[in-house]
């Protein structure tokens, strides 16, 4: 009669399966601070308990129907430690006797061919890789785990929040508190894309709308090019209505309007013009005489 698994192998392994279960198809529930899941868990725990007290009576009647010479071998086997004899498993070598039972009849050069199984211990990760890539192909399958766009789509979406958690406390950017920072081309690149390009057009080279890009200006109102950006996304273009007031109409904040200027001041003042030869719009307006950002 073979020695049963202990009671806490068979505890850790079905919380192990659990986790990697509800880790695959409900990462994003919180599980793992849900009652629901704890509750889950000591139910579980309870019912291999239950089920280890039967297992003990079913074996222990059993071992009345042993004999002697077999309840001494029972014995001395189920006081061997549970890891100590995990170990001799998965290393065990053939004795020389054995040995003679799993020789091929052929060999070279005085070297025999012996029949040797696989060790334990590579059957065993073997079988437990081809388990977990069955389950990982049916959660990739059915569900958004491992999938890199779900992943980028919902960290964006945690992103996102946590900026428009900070919008709702963080001071309100105006004309006056507007600063310069390279931090903010990047950012501000991207927000021109999404409002001004359409007039402006790639790179700011003109379009509908003037070129962005060379030192002629139809609108002068702050003697900072970068304040004067700011200016016309917040009170539009006295000279053209197709340029609305941006942050008056809550199409962009101040601090949309920050970074949309920093770009702005970017590509006209610390980048090359896009002259009408290189597909840029033509020059419109005065000649401006910019001071440095910040000014």
């Amino acid at each position: 009669m073979k020695t049963r698994t202990p009671i806490f192998i068979h505890i850790l392994i079905t919380v192990g399966l659990a986790i990697m279960a509800f880790e695959m198809f409900a990462q994003d529930s919180g599980y793992f601070s849900s009652p629901f899941f704890w509750g889950l868990m000591i139910i579980v725990i309870i019912l291999l308990l239950i089920m280890n007290s039967i297992g003990d009576l079913i074996e222990d009647q059993k071992f009345t129907k042993l004999s002697e010479q077999e309840k001494a071998e029972y014995i001395r086997e189920k006081n061997v430690p549970y890891f100590q004899k995990l170990w001799n498993s998965a290393f065990k070598k053939q004795s020389a006797t054995e040995e003679k039972d799993i020789l091929i009849d052929h060999g070279f050069d005085g070297i025999t061919e012996l029949d040797n199984s696989l060790p334990k211990w590579w059957l065993g990760l073997f079988y437990i890789t081809i388990a977990f890539c069955v389950v990982y192909i049916f959660a990739f399958s059915v569900t958004d785990y491992a999938h890199p766009e779900a992943e980028l789509n919902s960290e964006t979406k945690q992103m996102m929040a946590s900026v428009a958690e900070f919008e709702k406390t963080a001071p309100q950017i105006d004309l006056e508190s507007a600063k310069y920072t390279a931090d903010n081309i990047s950012e501000g690149e991207e927000l021109f894309k999404t409002n001004c390009v359409t007039c402006h057009g790639d790179n700011g080279k003109g379009g509908i709308g003037p070129n962005l890009t060379d030192k002629h200006w139809i609108n002068i109102k702050e003697q900072s090019l970068f304040k004067n950006v700011f200016w016309m996304l917040e009170n539009g273009s006295p000279n053209n209505p197709t340029m609305r007031p941006f942050i008056k109409e809550g199409t962009i904040s101040g601090r949309d309007a920050e970074k949309i200027a920093a770009y702005v001041y970017h590509i006209n003042q610390e980048k090359s013009p896009v002259t009408e030869k290189d597909g840029g719009a033509a020059p419109q307006g005065e000649t401006a005489k910019w001071t440095t950002a910040n000014e």
